[in-house]
């Protein structure tokens, strides 16, 4: 019975495997093809791209994602578009790769140019293997980067690679306070394509090797008479300092794509997570001496306040987002007590912490990406108000200063405020004071608080006094030093309740985690509404 079973199990296999040989050449077959769409189109075009300092696409999604984690997504997809010659060049991929994988074990959804490919140029297929990522990642609630490296729209198929891009900015804009967007620019980026790194939460961009610019150096020689470069119109410098488009700027790739990978672990997964914490290294109590001595107690004395933050911190580590724009105030993620939280602080060593149009905007967007993503706020201020001036008034200072104001108001995630020292005018209000929602607000002794400062109030409030008296000087110096000691002494505000707490600097770290500790469980609604409409 045995034989006769092994016998007739033989026979009844036979056929399968004819079939299973079949199968095989199918799958080597297949891997000869997947072998063709992972080389790319060639060896010189990959050399070409090397000699750039520019590493391919499948290069930088291995530099950015836990080895072997990268699942690709449509990797056989070509286009079928036909004229100009693109019958006859058909390439797997269509010069875009898309997939997921992991960073630091976390799911992270990603697309890449490939320069190799047509110049990365966007076409019918390219735009909806990009379309089907974005549409997974918002799905799966994980965060989205993207490999800029394209030379815009694929000029053979018209009016197609132009609604691709369509597709792309509608897709970022519904992404947008969901899940986590993160632009990095490795090369040309120009025209419409442009748009798409603008809607996203983070822009980081290379050295000489990135540019980004709605019409080239051409165009503009054409159109205006000027002559500039293309990293002197759209560089990494140039968005990074001087048009606030670029977030951060780094000299290399592997650099870039290193900072692309902390950024992601201080981030969540989307909108409906915390961010991750970390290990808390660093004693919670650990007192701020330091801080007594970085700190002067004259508020016209500069210093420096990125180094309070690092006194602050957990382990002296932060990550400062715009750090090269708009410098006089700093917004930087951190960690405290282990936990992520949002710093916004004014800069006295820059224009005196002014807040001015870019100040402005800088920290209200950095406020909405906080709250969007559930990040606690720390409000570090030494603020001597908004920045007085005929092209900050034309420029609609009021206008740009109100999106602050909207940004914070609108903020429903643990909010924490702190006066190091001045306070003044509608820049206090501004900057997260208690009545205009702060959870908790805490002061140093240095603190001044007031509607201007003391020589200011004086000329307005007693000048007919000092103008009227025997000696106009001496008659300044009391009245300024009565304004002070009624109106401007440490514990004014705290008296009417304006300020929690007026603590010693040295407690500072210990009073904001234990704060933020007790904030956690925080739950705030706004009123139902469709949107707001935040000033423009």
């Amino acid at each position: 019975m045995r034989e006769e079973h092994a016998v007739t199990t033989v026979n009844d296999l036979s056929p399968i495997s004819g079939e299973a040989a079949a199968t095989r050449v199918r799958v080597a077959e297949l891997q000869v093809v997947r072998a063709e769409a992972m080389a790319g189109p060639s060896r010189r075009a990959t050399e070409t791209q090397h000699a750039k300092g520019k590493l391919t696409a499948r290069e930088r999604i291995e530099l950015l994602l836990d080895p072997g984690s990268f699942q690709e997504v449509e990797q056989l997809r070509r286009h079928r578009a036909t004229g100009f010659g693109l019958e006859a060049k058909k390439p797997y991929t269509d010069g875009v790769i898309t997939g997921w994988g992991t960073v630091a074990d976390r799911t992270v959804f990603v697309y890449a140019h490939d320069f190799r490919i047509f110049g990365g140029a966007l076409g019918e297929a390219h735009a909806t293997k990009i379309h089907k990522i974005m549409d997974m990642a918002i799905a799966a609630g994980a965060p989205l980067v993207s490999l800029n490296d394209g030379a815009g729209a694929r000029i053979q198929e018209g009016v197609s690679a132009l609604a691709g891009y369509g597709g792309i900015f509608q897709r970022n804009t519904k992404a947008s306070g969901v899940i986590p967007q993160i632009s990095v620019m490795l090369g040309p980026c120009a025209g419409g394509a442009a748009y798409s790194p603008a809607l996203t939460d983070f822009v980081f961009m290379v050295r000489e090797t990135s540019q980004m610019f709605i019409t080239g150096p051409d165009v503009v020689k054409a159109v205006t008479g000027e002559e500039i470069t293309q990293n002197g119109l759209g560089g990494a410098d140039v968005h990074a300092q001087t048009s606030g488009v670029c977030h951060f700027a780094y000299d290399d790739e592997e650099t870039c794509i290193q900072e692309v990978q902390y950024l992601l672990s201080l981030l969540p997964q989307n909108n409906r997570q915390y961010p991750p914490s970390g290990p808390n290294t660093d004693p919670p109590a650990r007192r701020n001496e330091m801080l007594l001595d970085l700190v002067p107690a004259d508020g016209n004395q500069p210093y420096d306040m990125a180094k309070v933050i690092e006194e602050i911190v957990d382990d002296g580590e932060y990550l400062e987002v715009h750090e090269r724009w708009a410098r006089n105030v700093i917004c930087a993620l951190a960690r405290l007590g282990g936990q992520v939280v949002g710093i916004v602080a004014n800069q006295p060593q820059t224009l005196a912490g002014v807040l001015d149009i870019e100040a402005s905007e800088k920290a209200a967007r950095f406020v909405q990406m906080c709250d969007a993503f559930n990040i606690p706020i720390v409000t570090l201020l030494d603020v001597p108000g908004f920045l007085p001036g005929v092209d900050q008034e034309h420029g609609g200072i009021i206008r740009h200063g109100a999106k602050l104001l909207y940004a914070y108001c609108n903020a429903t995630v643990p909010r924490i405020s702190l006066i190091l020292r001045k306070a003044y005018g509608g820049a206090y209000i501004v900057m997260d004071s208690q009545s205009i929602g702060a959870d908790l607000t805490y002061a140093w002794p240095t603190n001044e608080i007031a509607v201007m400062g003391a020589d200011g109030a004086a000329n307005v409030v007693f000048r007919r006094q000092i103008a009227d008296a025997d000696d106009p000087e001496a008659m300044r110096e009391r009245v300024v030093k009565e304004y002070k000691a009624e109106l401007m002494h440490p514990y004014y505000a705290a008296e009417r309740g304006l300020v929690d707490d007026v603590i010693d600097p040295a407690d500072t770290r210990e009073t904001l985690i234990r704060s933020l500790s007790m904030l956690r469980t925080k739950h705030a609604d706004l009123p139902s509404r469709k949107h707001g409409n935040p000033p423009q």
